[in-house]
């Protein structure tokens, strides 16, 4: 089923995904703004939850201030650091569950991230709810399982003018 104006959408980004796969690739910024527009493709947008880290210096509290005039709904979680000094925070088990939450109500999810660790939730919301999974990532950087689970990939590598600044 192709992308058609009636299809309701919601866009869920993995913030930290992206940003770093921008950053080792292509020593550059993600445009999220750009990535929302290509998302959305004319379709009846709902919802857009962006899931970001805070650091302790703070740093991007201006971007997420950004992604929420661009939007986004901005969800953020401290950085974890252990005492050996690992440092843990990621969204996976969260943008999970608000997936499998919204899917009842939309047509189709936009996943962007190129985590295969979504696989088994974008099994789970084709399959009993019938909702389209579209993921947009940088494809050098994403699961080749995550590519083949979803209905559409778009691969961010292809227009780097367009999404990245």
């Amino acid at each position: 089923m192709a992308k058609n104006k009636e299809q309701r959408i919601g866009v869920l980004v993995d913030v930290q995904n992206l940003y770093y796969t921008a950053k080792v690739l292509y020593k550059k910024k993600v445009n999220f703004k750009n990535i929302l527009t290509e998302a959305i493709s004319g379709r009846k947008f709902i919802r857009a939850i962006a899931y970001g880290v805070k650091t302790e210096g703070g740093l991007e509290e201006k971007f997420f201030d950004v992604l929420g005039k661009q939007g986004f709904e901005v969800k953020t979680k401290d950085l974890q650091i252990f005492a050996g000094g690992a440092k843990k925070a990621d969204w996976d088990v969260g943008i999970a569950i608000d997936a499998v939450k919204m899917s009842k109500s939309l047509d189709v999810i936009v996943l962007v991230s190129g985590d295969g660790d979504y696989i088994p939730m974008i099994d789970f919301v084709q399959n009993t709810t019938g909702c389209r999974i579209e993921v947009i990532a940088f494809q050098r950087s994403t699961s080749a399982k995550l590519i083949e689970s979803a209905d559409e990939f778009t691969d961010l590598s292809e227009n780097t003018r367009k999404f990245l600044m």
